[in-house]
């Protein structure tokens, strides 16, 4: 195991470093926005132009690198990051921010990608399990740190933009300095997702609901955190506590709906987040211990709804069309996340900061609902044809590359080779 990580330790830095200026970026542009005295609903349009942004680059970005390689396009997409941070201090603007914001959104899925595409070529069917675990773990500990440096600084002040653009910066050294051979060109994966909610409606429609939600929290979480009061570093902890909330029982809800119809656990994964959202709403901020045992609450399904998804889309397809099925969830939820900052934001100007969390609620409460009538139309699929869930990451942004790192792309995933899984995928 040890080996196996030092192999590809160049690459885990280089996604440490990638990620910290993620993390530091995705709160600070929020915070800033807010003492700009800009409207919510401009800092939705920041949060939409990046998301944009991002789910394009999943369809540009391997068509770049078939053509001039994997360490050019690095190099040029860390290097337009870094400029689109540099920018954010040098120009205020709202509609200026919107464009260097989607600049950001576009550079970091690329680089992702090529990220991705490299740990991929390192590992084998052996360690791919141990290894998209800690690459896992490596994100998440990454976007945390880069949200908790906020607080160390003034965000009307330059410095952190700064800070944000030299983080982005180290990224590139350990890829761009290695000996390694490039890997293969990244997978340009062909989305038919008609064909998907014909095989799984209940996977597509969650996913929608649950790139509707992960942006809403994302993008404007800190706008709510900064309206009611709360410092740079509760601010910081309220989004780092339910990123933990989620790491910590994506496991046990998993292995619920190993053992029973996956909807069923989508219900009620649905009610504990209407149940979060309402303790909020009801509460505020006031009680910190209350509103941080609600932002716990509500992490344990924000993220892993998506994982959900996943599992319950490959219920309902074959061992070899994993990446396929995993990359059209990817580009619905890609397509949500740029719907959701708007409506959101929209809501929250009207009525208030806490419509942030009504319009989760009410997002939670559609996602139960579908869940349970899809249940009255469909029986859930033999326990031969049902695959296995795997824990993601905590993460708002993913991109068609994990999938091809995931556990799961093997075809022979599951079968008897001495892993410790569930069903066996022959009968799939």
């Amino acid at each position: 195991m040890i080996q196996s990580i030092r192999s590809v330790a160049s690459l885990l830095i280089s996604t440490f470093f990638l990620l910290t200026a993620m993390g530091l970026s995705g709160y600070l542009i929020p915070v800033r926005a807010v003492a700009e005295g800009w409207s919510t609903f401009t800092i939705s349009l920041i949060a939409t132009g990046y998301a944009i942004a991002f789910t394009a680059s999943c369809v540009i970005t391997p068509r770049l690198v078939l053509r001039v390689g994997h360490v050019r396009v690095f190099g040029a997409l860390t290097t337009i990051m870094a400029m689109s941070f540099l920018l954010h201090s040098l120009i205020v603007h709202p509609a200026v921010w919107v464009l260097t914001r989607a600049l950001a959104g576009f550079s970091i899925a690329g680089a992702y990608m090529i990220i991705e595409s490299w740990l991929n070529e390192k590992v084998s069917n052996e360690n791919r399990g141990a290894l998209f675990s800690v690459y896992m773990v490596v994100s998440m500990a990454a976007v945390m740190v880069g949200q908790y440096i906020v607080p160390f600084g003034d965000p009307l002040a330059p410095t952190l933009f700064m800070i944000c653009a030299l983080i982005c910066s180290l990224a590139v050294m350990p890829t761009a300095l290695s000996s390694a051979q490039s890997p293969q060109p990244l997978t340009q994966v062909k989305f038919d997702i008609p064909g998907l909610y014909r095989r799984s409606p209940a996977a597509v429609i969650g996913t929608l609901i649950a790139g509707l939600i992960a942006s809403a929290w994302g993008g404007l979480g800190p706008v709510y955190a900064t309206r009611l009061g709360l410092s740079t570093i509760e601010g910081a902890s309220m989004l780092a506590i339910a990123m933990i909330g989620g790491a910590i029982f994506q496991y046990p809800l998993g292995r619920a709906s190993d053992r029973m119809d996956r909807r069923k656990v989508m219900i009620f994964a649905g009610f504990i987040g209407i149940f979060a959202c309402l303790v909020t709403v009801a509460f505020g901020v006031e009680n910190r211990i209350v509103f941080f045992a609600g932002m716990l609450c509500l992490g344990t399904v924000l993220f892993p709804i998506y994982s959900l998804n996943v599992a319950h889309a490959n219920d309902h397809a074959k061992p070899d069309e994993f990446v396929e099925v995993s990359s059209g969830l990817m580009l619905v939820y890609g397509c949500a996340t740029m719907v959701g900052p708007l409506i959101t934001g929209a809501a929250m100007d009207w009525f208030g900061p806490h419509a942030l969390f009504a319009a989760i609620a009410i997002c939670f409460a559609a996602y139960s609902a579908h869940a349970a009538w899809r249940i009255s139309r469909r029986e859930q699929p033999s326990e031969e044809m049902r695959s296995d869930f795997l824990p993601m990451a905590a993460l708002p942004d993913l991109t068609p590359q994990t999938a091809e790192l995931d556990p799961r792309s093997d075809p022979a995933y599951g079968e008897d080779t001495g892993e410790d899984t569930s069903p066996d995928r022959d009968a799939a």
